[in-house]
């Protein structure tokens, strides 16, 4: 298959020609093309066997790899229709081809680490909101980001929306310099961590431009319906019991939502109750949502976190 690259642009010829493969390849009215575009954040256009990708370099050579790499298994398995898990399962094997540090970093720990992570997972795809409960470093949120990738790629959601509630630990947000939008960025930082860990940076940013990831606090969503959305709540335990309410009753047509939190580390004041604990009590019994709870032994994160979480509950006895 020849090539001719630049900075942000590519063009290549598929080769050997054959026409069926072809219209396997774009499927009907292109929308093969146009769905691997989308989700690669690149331009693709072609004419007959000649492709032009434009975008960002990184991503530019990752389309090309997942078109070209297409393209040979419709010719070597004589596919007559190209499905879109095969498209998305392409789309993954190329984000691996990265060498950064950081991907290589990601791409051995983006699966999940023990028989619980895996329950969890499934637990997320079956119902249609799910609590996750548990010690920090079980993997509850950066899970739940995978959950919601997996359902973006299978075209099951439009948007992804993420959020924390910007509770303090000692310090107003008045107190913080910035707009607002400055102020609470630090409490959606480990969202974004969690994105760039998955995604990566170029990646992540493209598509919170383009509104198919959104990360607001909490408090911003009132009045709003998410359709066909993919909602993630971060540090649930810090959301008021109005909060959660109002999170909960947002949820429109083909969406999902996970609340993650640890019970045991809330930072409203004393005299309020956690909306998540009030919420997991006198809404477990619904038919599609589901409590998960991991234990401190799916600690995923060094080995002296579940020491610390060890000691800090025999104190607390």
């Amino acid at each position: 298959m020849s090539k001719v690259n630049t900075n942000n642009q590519c063009r290549f010829e598929l080769t050997p020609a054959s026409n069926q493969a072809l219209l396997t390849l774009c499927g009907e009215f292109n929308k093969n093309i146009d769905f691997i575009a989308n989700e690669m954040t690149t331009q693709v256009v072609h004419r007959g066997f000649y492709f032009k990708v434009t975008g960002s370099p990184s991503l530019v050579r990752k389309t090309q790899h997942v078109i070209e790499n297409l393209y040979e298994q419709i010719l070597d398995q004589d596919l007559k229709l190209l499905e879109n898990e095969l498209i998305h399962l392409q789309i993954c094997e190329s984000n691996q081809i990265n060498t950064s540090h950081q991907a290589a970093k990601y791409h051995s720990s983006h699966r999940p680490r023990n028989e619980n992570q895996s329950t969890y997972l499934d637990t997320i795809n079956e119902s249609i909101v799910t609590f996750g409960l548990g010690p920090a470093g079980t993997g509850k949120t950066f899970l739940a980001v995978m959950a919601a990738l997996r359902a973006f790629h299978m075209q099951e959601i439009d948007r992804l929306i993420l959020m924390r509630p910007a509770v303090d630990a000692g310090e107003k947000l008045g107190f913080l310099p910035g707009d607002v939008s400055q102020k609470v960025d630090p409490y959606l930082r480990p969202l974004y961590d969690a994105l760039f860990a998955q995604l990566g940076v170029e990646q992540t940013t493209a598509w919170i431009e383009k509104n198919r990831i959104e990360i607001a606090p909490l408090a911003f969503i009132r009045g709003r319906t998410f359709n066909r959305s993919f909602i993630i709540l971060d540090e649930g335990q810090n959301a008021t019991d109005p909060q959660i309410r109002m999170l909960l009753t947002r949820l429109g047509f083909g969406s999902k939502m996970v609340i993650t939190g640890d019970l045991s580390q809330t930072d409203l004041p004393r005299e309020s109750l956690s909306g998540l604990s009030k919420a997991v009590h006198i809404l477990k019994d619904i038919d599609g949502l589901s409590v998960f709870s991991f234990h401190k032994s799916d600690i995923v994160r060094h080995p002296i976190v579940k020491e610390i979480v060890n000691l800090y509950e025999k104190n607390d006895d």
